[in-house]
């Protein structure tokens, strides 16, 4: 049941599958009263251990994920195999000054206190790896659009020897005529391929924008735009010249098909 189901598949006010989840499923199906702690211990040799889910949309196609690992992926691989081509995926990343990640310890009973800018301040970022190792970022002080896009895609060919097979998701920003009109005048150079829909977990750069988020915006304090900007650059930049780095990104679950 805690393997197939969430809690509340099973009628149960929990969103996640914690002890207390767990001892409240096996008092209502088996009236077996047990402290949160025998349940840990249950659940240790169970084979259990916590760890961070990752979320997936309902409308998520279990057969076009299917179809993208066993037919669709592959093929891309042996074309650019064929015609030298690198293989990148890209995303698109939000950061706020207001996001917190990890904990910090503190005395019992008292909650630790993080002196942080009452200013609310964002950037977004536009970045793409491939499983050698390379990396390109643009970060932007406005919204992500079409435009926005295109001049990534200008950078991200500007110095490169070989063709690029680009990996992206649905955004809308990735359809848009100019960009099919500029694609088309780069053929040659780059071409566009599309996720399974609602698969985030399937790119590779989601996990580098994971890294950013909970090492730098969630920990990192800048009283300013300019200084979030700062932070941001100096862990991509630490990123583009470390390629092992980054090839472990690859080393994910649900991207290593990619490795």
């Amino acid at each position: 049941m805690v393997k197939e189901k969430l809690p509340e598949q099973l009628k149960l006010s929990f969103g996640l599958w914690t002890r207390e989840a767990v001892q409240q499923l096996i008092l209502e199906r088996y009236g077996i009263e047990l402290s949160r702690w025998q349940v840990g211990r249950y659940l240790k040799s169970w084979g259990y251990t916590p760890k961070k889910p990752i979320t997936k949309a309902f409308e998520q196609n279990p057969e076009r994920v299917k179809e993208w690992l066993e037919q669709q992926y592959p093929a891309i691989k042996k074309r650019a195999f064929k015609e030298n081509a690198v293989i990148y995926f890209e995303d698109e990343v939000g950061m706020r000054s207001d996001h917190q990640a990890g904990k910090s310890y503190a005395p019992k009973g008292e909650t630790p206190v993080i002196k942080k800018t009452g200013q609310r301040f964002s950037l977004n970022m536009v970045s793409a790896i491939s499983n050698k190792g390379h990396v390109e970022f643009m970060i932007l002080d406005g919204t992500f659009n079409g435009g926005v896009f295109l001049e990534f895609l200008v950078q991200l060919v500007k110095y490169k020897q070989q063709k690029i097979f680009l990996v992206v998701d649905g955004h809308s920003a990735h359809k848009t005529k100019a960009v099919k009109a500029w694609l088309e005048e780069n053929k040659e150079r780059i071409e566009l391929f599309f996720l399974s829909p609602y698969s985030p977990e399937l790119n590779a750069q989601e996990y580098v924008n994971q890294d950013l988020k909970t090492n730098v915006i969630g920990k990192k304090r800048p009283i300013n735009k300019a200084q979030m900007k700062m932070n941001v650059e100096e862990f991509m930049n630490n990123r583009k010249n470390d390629r092992k780095q980054v090839q472990k990104y690859f080393h994910v679950s649900h991207v290593q098909y990619a490795a």
